[in-house]
């Protein structure tokens, strides 16, 4: 399934909720289910800046793809960490790198977040838009 086509999915979910309280109960139920990162790798490197909670992420660069785990000690972030893996894991990182990840503001996530976690997700963003390229480099 390309990028594009999971965000798809992600958007139609959230067109489900009229309200923004269920979107956000939603939020929480897909961070339960976060490819959560190992206990070992909850390391300052791994430790996202920017994030008004702590928020780990770890990359892993196997046959030209990027797969990702993260964790957050807050829920409604974890929730927001699973949707960008969702949408970002086993691409390629051009792929990811190309990636617009037009659903955050197709389902009003940055409008309906707190600026710190408003600015938080951008940091996640731009995080694992610089594992892609990272790895796009080593790959030349």
């Amino acid at each position: 399934m390309t990028i594009q086509e999971t965000e798809q999915q992600i958007i139609d979910e959230f067109a489900n909720f009229d309200e923004w309280l269920d979107r956000y109960a939603y939020l929480i139920e897909l961070g339960k289910d976060c490819p959560v990162i190992e206990e070992q790798d909850k390391t300052e490197q791994n430790l996202i800046r920017g994030c008004q909670s702590r928020v780990w992420l770890s990359c892993e660069h196997r046959d030209g793809k990027l797969y990702f785990r993260a964790d957050s000690d807050a829920v409604i972030t974890r929730g927001i960490i699973s949707l960008l893996i969702r949408a970002l894991d086993g691409h390629t990182p051009q792929e990811i790198l190309d990636a617009p990840l037009a659903f955050i503001d197709a389902i009003g996530l940055k409008e309906h977040l707190s600026p710190t976690r408003s600015n938080g997700l951008t940091s996640m963003v731009k995080q694992m838009k610089m594992y892609a390229l990272a790895y796009k480099v080593k790959e030349q």
